[in-house]
């Protein structure tokens, strides 16, 4: 015997923008067999056959819209979950559909998905219904930049650096520089002897020990008394 799968249902308006004026289906059947899946959309009626692998029962709902929609625009995705649709209303209208279904029946199976419904006036600011759907086919699509992992090959680049820009490296033997440090090798001249000497000037420094008293004998060996010269004149 077929059973009736839960079916949620929310919508999104818009006179302006077809891409916000959509249906939001999902179906609550996990584990559906793809192989088993029939799934049908025209312009005013939606259909749905499927088998659960966990019961191995089928499941079918089939039932005219409010509206017309575009087949070719809607968009329909299986999950290990459910089975969800995104259906595009045909009129751009603000206002929202008043019910899923044609005739004014009550379907125990369909429900307000109240996890994504939005009122009128407040829409612009809700989830958008359709992103799961644009944000796989949007990835899929940036997939093939993958291509552009290519440009590792630039990497071959590096030989530029045999071109002698290497040699640039060389620059860090500027570092070598550091060497002028070694200046301070300066301090190899006898900073003692040069102090030394100023200091002698000055009449001060450690050199001043070695200088001879001016009262030492050997003022014997210098010049004569000017009294002596005179008189030997």
């Amino acid at each position: 015997m077929t059973a009736r799968p839960e079916v949620l249902w929310a919508q999104r308006s818009s006179e302006s923008v077809a891409d916000k004026n959509i249906v939001y289906l999902t179906v609550n059947l996990p584990d559906i067999d793809e192989k088993s899946l029939q799934y049908e959309l025209t312009t005013t009626e939606i259909s749905f056959k499927a088998e659960s692998k966990t019961d191995k029962r089928a499941y079918a709902f089939s039932f005219p819209l409010f509206d017309e929609v575009e087949p070719e625009a809607s968009l329909s995705k299986l999950s290990s979950r459910s089975f969800t649709a995104v259906l595009r209303k045909k009129a751009l209208n603000i206002e929202y559909w008043p019910r899923l279904t044609k005739e004014k029946v009550k379907l125990p199976f369909v429900k307000t998905d109240f996890s994504k419904w939005a009122d009128e006036d407040e829409q612009d600011g809700a989830q958008a219904l359709d992103e799961d759907f644009s944000g796989m086919g949007g990835m899929g699509g940036m997939g093939g930049m993958g291509g552009m992992g290519g440009m590792g090959d630039m990497g071959g680049m590096g030989g530029m650096g045999d071109m002698g820009m290497g040699g640039m490296g060389g620059m860090g033997g500027m570092g070598g520089m550091g060497g002028m440090g070694g200046m301070g090798g300066m301090g190899g001249m006898d900073f003692s002897k040069m102090m030394a000497s100023m200091g002698g000037a000055a009449g001060a420094g450690p050199s001043g020990a070695e200088d001879e008293p001016a009262d030492s004998d050997s003022d014997d060996e210098g010049l004569p008394p000017l009294e002596d010269v005179e008189s030997s004149a």
